[in-house]
C-alpha cells in the first residue's frame, strides 16, 4: 500500500531539501525514509533508488536555474544580460548548495534531453548573439563562461575568498567586467 501524502515531487523536493542541508552527496533514499518517517521499502513505490532520486532532484534544479535565468534575462542585453546570468547562477549556489551541486550531476542520455539543460545553452547562446561571435567561437565561449560561473561559485562556496582582500564581490564585479571585455574583443586565430 501507498503511504498516504507520498508522491514522486514530494520525495523529490524532500530530497532537495535535504541535499542542501547534508550535501548532495549525502542524499539517498534510506536518509529520504528517514526524514519521513517511513520505511525504505514503502518508497520505492516512486522512486526506483537513490539514482532516481539524484536524477529527479537534478532535474528540479536545472528547472529552477532555468527559470530563474529566464526571469533575470527578460529585456536585457549585452553586460546586463552577461551579468545578471551570472548573479543568478551564483545566488542560486550560495541559497540551494546542495541543489546547485545536483546541477552538475551527470545525466544518463535520456533524462539530460528532458532536462532544462537545453533551456540553459539557448539562454547562454542568446547572450553571446549579443557579441557577435560565431561558430565555433560561440561553443568556446560558452564552455568560458560556465567554467568561470561555475570555477568561482565552487571556490567561493567552499569558502575560497573568505579570508583575504578584496572581497569576493568586488572580484565576481571585475571577472565580469573582465568577460565582457573579452567577448566585446575575441581574439581571432
Amino acid at each position: 500500500m501507498v503511504r498516504a501524502g507520498l508522491t514522486t515531487e514530494r520525495l523529490v523536493r524532500a530530497g532537495a531539501e535535504l541535499a542542501d542541508e547534508v550535501g548532495f552527496d549525502q542524499v539517498t533514499v534510506s536518509a529520504l525514509a528517514r526524514r519521513f518517517d517511513v520505511k525504505v521499502a514503502s518508497l520505492y513505490s516512486h522512486l526506483k533508488n537513490s539514482q532516481d532520486l539524484k536524477t529527479g532532484i537534478a532535474l528540479l534544479a536545472l528547472e529552477e536555474l532555468a527559470d530563474r535565468a529566464a526571469d533575470a534575462l527578460a529585456g536585457r542585453a549585452g553586460k546586463d544580460a552577461l551579468s545578471a546570468f551570472a548573479d543568478v547562477y551564483r545566488d542560486y549556489a550560495r541559497e540551494h548548495p546542495g541543489r546547485y551541486e545536483a546541477a552538475r550531476f551527470r545525466l544518463d542520455p535520456t533524462a539530460a534531453a528532458a532536462s532544462a539543460g537545453g533551456r540553459h545553452a539557448q539562454m547562454t547562446r542568446a547572450i553571446l548573439r549579443g557579441y557577435d561571435l560565431t561558430e565555433p567561437d560561440e561553443t568556446h565561449a560558452v564552455r568560458l563562461l560556465g567554467s568561470v560561473f561555475h570555477g568561482y561559485v565552487s571556490l567561493e562556496t567552499a569558502g575560497g575568498f573568505s579570508h583575504s582582500a578584496p572581497d569576493s564581490q568586488e572580484s565576481w564585479n571585475r571577472i565580469l567586467d573582465a568577460l565582457d571585455a573579452l567577448l566585446r574583443n575575441w581574439p581571432t586565430p
